[in-house]
């Protein structure tokens, strides 16, 4: 994979469908630790241990699950990575977004560097992808 994950060589990802191409990487000095995601001039953040919980999630599922990518404002489809990503009962107690406004797109983001880091499977398809654990 293109780049260590680091800020000076942040990893190189694209979407789901390939359509857009972002940047990641970890920010350990932050309060709480982060995943920095770029996407052109746009900053998102997220919890850094969402790696582990989403990949031990979808370990439970057991199955392929749809990505449900949505914008914070937009709810999110149940049984969905971004419903999971949101919810309550998740590791963190809700968002695992950082930046207010800019918390959602877990499905959209997330998915393709646990492909990466070879945690997960995912589609590619149009529209419509799923993801399961490895």
């Amino acid at each position: 994979m293109p780049g260590s994950g680091t800020r000076d060589d942040p990893w190189q990802l694209k979407t789901a469908p390939g359509t857009s191409a972002y940047t990641m990487y970890r920010d350990e000095t932050a309060d709480p630790p982060a995943l920095v995601c770029q996407v052109g001039s746009t900053t998102l953040k997220y919890h850094l241990s969402a790696i582990d919980d989403l990949a031990a999630w979808l370990r439970a599922q057991g199955d392929w699950v749809p990505l449900g990518a949505a914008d914070e404002q937009k709810p999110a489809a149940e049984g969905t990575v971004e419903a999971w990503g949101r919810d309550e009962a998740n590791p963190v107690g809700g968002w695992y977004g950082l930046r207010k406004g800019y918390r959602g797109r877990f499905g959209m983001y997330l998915p393709p560097l646990l492909e990466e880091l070879g945690l997960v499977e995912l589609t590619h398809d149009a529209r419509n992808n799923t993801v399961r654990a490895r």
